[in-house]
């Protein structure tokens, strides 16, 4: 297997600053998530409200099955809410129980599996929603290409997924949903089933993406350092049914290092979210 490769520094590079007119802010009034099952309905997601500004990163945490998956789904339009309402850009996302395609033609999706197509090479990968929208040969591989640049993979891109790491193709994964330059940003779990190391190394990545991209950012993780270290507030959900529990502003200086996990502002915004976290037991 390849071994990932990727510029080592103690510090994050400079970037310019994002276009603030690209990104839109989300809201969330009043979301409920009901499941019909054969042994009764599952409430997932209850009285849901949460403002998520144009460019910000928030961060959702909270145990095994408080519905953060399930409210990233509501959010990105993969499910309907039972109740409440979800706008983006202060558009509708749901009308009448029908989705408004328009309102998502600009959301970006990463999950924990990079789910590339093993038969393309990592160019053709990154390309194709540029392809699924007409966009020429030649215009797409060029995106491709300087999108390859901006997550690590250059000199990568003409490799098949089994070619690369784990760490390689979830940046695969993160330069394809960046290829239509969306708005929004909705990731799952992205790096969950990478190594400590190379998880590392992806957050100080994405940090990075987030700044010169400028997009809105929705990150569902288990780990509570994470969520601290990459984003501007942080959202802990209670136990089923998904509740907000708190929402935590993160107020470190950006960007930021690695050797901020090591101060004490740090630590204690993670202590402070885990004292919350062992309080529902």
């Amino acid at each position: 297997m390849t071994q990932e490769t990727v510029v080592r520094r103690s510090e994050p590079a400079p970037v310019a600053p994002p276009d603030p007119g690209r990104a839109v802010g989300l809201r969330v009034a009043g979301v409920d998530k009901v499941y019909p099952t054969r042994r009764g309905e599952v409430h997932a997601l209850s009285g849901i409200d949460l403002d998520i500004g144009a460019g910000e990163f928030v961060s959702l945490v909270g145990r095994s099955g408080c519905g953060k998956t399930t409210l990233l789904r509501v959010l990105s339009g993969l499910l309907a809410p039972t109740r409440g309402t979800v706008e983006a850009g202060g558009r509708s996302a749901w009308v009448g129980g029908r989705r408004d395609d328009a309102v998502f033609a600009e959301f970006g999706l990463v999950f924990q599996e990079a789910n590339l197509f093993p038969w393309f090479t990592v160019v053709d990968n990154v390309a194709l929603p540029l392809k699924l929208r007409g966009v020429s040969r030649g215009d797409r591989r060029a995106r491709a290409i300087e999108l390859c640049a901006t997550v690590g993979l250059t000199g990568f891109e003409d490799s098949y997924p089994r070619e690369l790491s784990g760490g390689m193709r979830q940046r695969a994964a993160i330069a394809r949903a960046l290829a239509c330059d969306p708005s929004v940003l909705l990731m799952d779990e992205p790096f969950g089933a990478l190594d400590a190391m190379t998880r590392d190394r992806m957050n100080l990545e994405l940090q990075q993406i987030h700044a010169v991209s400028g997009a809105t950012v929705v990150f569902v993780t288990h780990s509570i350092s994470e969520a601290v270290f990459l984003a501007d507030r942080v959202v802990l959900l209670t136990p089923r049914p998904g509740r907000i529990r708190s929402i935590t502003p993160v107020d470190l200086p950006r960007p930021r290092a690695a050797e901020v996990e090591a101060t004490a502002g740090f630590g204690e915004l993670v202590v402070a979210l885990r004292r919350e976290l062992d309080q529902e037991d």
